[in-house]
């Protein structure tokens, strides 16, 4: 059975390596703009349901796993990924001293079936000064990753504590993808 991975981020294609099967990527090109009145904790999971939609309907014989990320303050507000420098400062100030949620919604598409499920992990970030967060602002890991951080990378120096699956921060709830794939007969 051929496995698509309907997505681009280098972190889902890694973090997906872990099951050990292998796998294609096709990226998904459907709409990602959220209708108004989505609550904010359903956001990723509809997300990732359009994109494992989208490439099921250019691949019926394929299992299609789409997956989302977003970053969500405890007011509900949710942190895309940052468009420039002054957006990725402001996104750091919000996030620091204080804790958020990270949620990955995740679709499986498969023989005509589909399931979704979301994840969600507490995360809290130390206070930062504004030089760390400028000089943290001032590197490219920030900005292609919802909430303008990545917790792999230098952002773990401002991160003492998470709740949660520690993969589902970096994208991809590997255990949780990997118990929902067994219990369908996806994967042996």
């Amino acid at each position: 059975m051929n496995l698509i991975l309907a997505s681009q981020s280098p972190r889902r294609r890694e973090l997906l390596e872990k099951i050990g099967v292998p796998f294609d990527i096709v990226v998904s090109e459907c709409d990602e703009t959220l209708p108004p009145d989505t609550p904010a904790d359903q956001a990723a999971e509809l997300l990732a349901v359009r994109k494992a939609a989208a490439v099921a309907k250019q691949h019926p014989d394929a299992v299609v796993i789409g997956a989302d990320t977003t970053v969500r303050l405890l007011d509900g507000t949710i942190l895309g990924k940052p468009k420039n420098y002054v957006d990725c400062v402001s996104m750091l100030h919000k996030l620091a001293d204080g804790w958020h949620v990270v949620q990955t919604g995740v679709a499986i598409f498969w023989q005509g079936h589909s399931a979704s499920f979301s994840e969600d992990t507490w995360v809290q970030f130390s206070a930062m000064t504004d030089a760390e967060i400028e000089a943290y602002a001032s590197t490219e890991e920030p900005y292609d990753k919802a909430g303008a951080y990545g917790i792999q990378g230098h952002a773990a120096l401002f991160i003492p504590q998470i709740d949660g699956d520690y993969y589902n921060v970096m994208g991809l709830p590997v255990a949780k993808l990997y118990h929902y794939l067994k219990k369908f007969g996806i994967i042996g």
